[in-house]
């Protein structure tokens, strides 16, 4: 019998199963943190104002000037400046993924963004192309972990020419009221459920990184109530699955403290001045700011050579450097359930590699995926997720013969370059379809 699909409404509503992310008495140093970040924010936004007004006067004199002046370096040195001082702050609207058209066969077709289905917390997006082709059908299911889905456009731009794609696009928490009630790791696989189901039936899955967990469980669950939406594939690409293996500095970081230390120190309230004003947050600029002091000279030096290639006048690579971290910079707040609930069951007791992970009560056995092909990529030089992690899931999916299973290593990649560069495109993608034909 199929598993009756729990409502997607079930992820808005107003409960209170669990304490998790419940507010504390008094302010704690997370939402001193907020509160002070917003007020910094707030102060520095004229300097930015004149920054970047300064930098359009420069621009536009230097367009019409007639005596070279504007190019001398002391001048090109002053806008190299404003530039980087007008873009001193953090983004928290999702960029846009800006993919218009795409080469299907040698014919260039045109590219729509289209909302499927759509809950407080998430939208589910397809990636509709202007021609008439049947593809295999993809959900990628991108991270709630302080970035937007547009972290993924480069994943999603390889996969389009031959697939038909959908991505979940996680919304920023700070923009969703508290009356749409909670949202932890129950809630995220209610979204799953839901837009797998949207997606349709004999459809593929991809994750990357943290919903790796998620995915999994999910596809467990479906499996066992033979739903007719379960995928034919899915595809694990560095996840959490058995973070006791291989620990990083990331892992070691979730276990060195309590549960509790975590909400006190890092949930906050929504300051005023936002939709979700007074919903329990983790703060995606305390997750950015996490992540880039793990590589905080490699990020110096970027910002470095930033103002060097403005200075000189180098647009190509000053460009590049733009892109990047105008998508690195803009970040989303999370739910403080599902932060919570993620540091505690995935990261600090691995409930999942225990067999002891439970969605609602019910317990997830992923002993009874047993048609679903597995592929599971891992990046040689991931320090986020270390080798094995996310093998680990071959281990636990033992109603798999080994040929419905599959593993990739890819040597020289670290975490991003897992679902993004010249690695991905090359020689990563190949394997992920080829699964998927096998799939089919």
């Amino acid at each position: 019998m199929a598993r009756k699909a729990v409502p997607i409404a079930l992820a808005s509503r107003t409960g209170c199963e669990s304490r998790i992310g419940a507010a504390p008495a008094g302010a704690g140093k997370g939402d001193m943190l907020y509160y002070a970040y917003q007020a910094q924010s707030d102060l520095m936004e004229p300097v930015r104002s004149w920054a970047l007004s300064s930098l359009a006067g420069y621009r536009l004199w230097s367009g019409v000037s007639a005596t070279g002046l504007a190019e001398t370096g002391i001048w090109r040195s002053l806008a190299a400046g404003w530039e980087m001082l007008g873009r001193a702050r953090l983004s928290h609207r999702r960029p846009p993924f800006g993919i218009e058209r795409v080469a299907v066969g040698g014919r260039e077709v045109g590219v729509i963004e289209e909302k499927v289905a759509a809950t407080p917390f998430a939208t589910l997006l397809h990636f509709r192309k202007s021609i008439d082709l049947r593809q295999p059908r993809v959900l990628v299911v991108a991270p709630l972990s302080g970035h937007f889905a547009t972290l993924l456009r480069p994943t999603v731009r390889t996969l389009l020419p031959e697939h038909d794609v959908f991505i979940t696009d996680w919304h920023n928490a700070r923009d969703v009221p508290p009356a749409a009630g909670r949202f932890g790791l129950d809630e995220y696989l209610d979204h799953l459920f839901a837009f797998l189901e949207a997606v349709g039936p004999r459809a593929h899955v991809l994750a990357v990184c943290q919903p790796c967990v998620q995915v999994l469980s999910a596809v467990a669950l479906m499996a066992e109530d033979e739903h007719p939406a379960l995928p034919r594939s899915m595809t694990l690409m560095a996840g959490p699955i058995d973070p006791r293996i291989n620990p990083t500095r990331a892992n070691e970081l979730a276990t060195a403290r309590t549960l509790g230390w975590f909400e006190r120190r890092l949930v906050a309230a929504v300051p005023p001045g936002h939709a979700g004003f007074g919903r329990r947050v983790y703060p995606g600029f305390i997750q950015l700011l996490a992540f880039m002091a793990m590589n905080l000279e490699r990020h110096a030096r970027a910002h470095r050579d930033l103002l060097r290639h403005l200075a000189r006048g180098e647009r190509a690579a000053a460009e590049g450097l733009k892109s990047f971290y105008d998508e690195y910079f803009s970040v989303l707040d999370m739910p403080a359930e599902f932060f919570l609930e993620t540091v505690r069951d995935v990261f600090q007791k691995a409930l999942l590699a225990k067999g002891e992970l439970a969605y609602r009560g019910r317990r997830v056995d992923c002993a009874r995926i047993r048609r679903t092909m597995l592929l599971t990529v891992e990046g040689e030089r991931d320090d986020i997720c270390g080798i094995g992690q996310t093998a680990a899931a071959h281990e636990l999916c033992i109603g798999l013969s080994a040929s419905r299973k599959r593993r990739h290593l890819q040597p020289g990649a670290g975490h991003y370059g897992v679902f993004s560069g010249r690695r991905w495109e090359a020689e990563i993608y190949p394997v992920f379809r080829d699964l998927v034909r096998a799939a089919e």
